[in-house]
């Protein structure tokens, strides 16, 4: 029984599938990580050194969330001068981040390690394989939003697509950092 003249606090539907989707997807590169680690104990295993490149990506996504943090602010405090400036830096870091995995992956197959290869280049091509995908469509969500900023007049000053967006893209951020420790550690 409801009490009149109460509210209930509810989340956003579209938060509350964010936050379905970011647990399915924390699963995922669970198991990938965790058969990583029992595969990696396996005769044939080949081990690679992380190349200096992915310490460039790992800044450039750090950034990325601060960048991101700002614009949400930007946005709240309606200066979408500001919101947008910084949605465009955000988007552009996270495409040198993109840019830097790529050079750090072209490293790594010039010495060797390769999908074909041993299973440490199998699970490590996957599982920042499909990093990057995700990478990629929160790209595109931060390019959206900053293709909806440019219009003269904003419709609508609701700050829940930029939350999401923006907890999204520190998700993406967070299941970095965690990759990145994790590769560095278990090698």
């Amino acid at each position: 029984m409801e009490i009149v003249g109460t509210q209930r606090n509810r989340i956003h539907p579209h938060k509350f599938t964010l936050w379905v989707g970011i647990g399915s997807i924390v699963m995922m590169f669970a198991g990938l990580t965790s058969a990583y680690i029992v595969k990696r104990g396996q005769a044939n295993w080949t081990s690679f050194e992380m190349p200096q490149v992915f310490w460039y990506s790992t800044v450039a996504i750090l950034l990325s969330s601060l960048t991101i943090q700002f614009a949400l602010k930007s946005f709240k405090d309606r200066e979408m001068r500001r919101y947008r400036i910084l949605m465009m830096i955000t988007s552009l870091l996270g495409l040198a981040f993109v840019a830097f995995q790529y050079l750090g992956f072209k490293a790594l197959w010039d010495h060797g390690i390769s999908f074909r290869g041993s299973g440490a280049g199998q699970f490590l091509y996957v599982i920042a394989g499909l990093h990057a995908v995700h990478v990629l469509g929160g790209i595109i969500v931060l390019l959206v939003q900053w293709i909806k900023s440019q219009r003269k007049k904003v419709r609508n000053y609701s700050p829940t697509p930029v939350e999401i967006a923006a907890t999204y893209w520190h998700f993406v951020d967070l299941l970095w950092v965690y990759l990145f420790v994790f590769f560095l550690w278990i090698q």
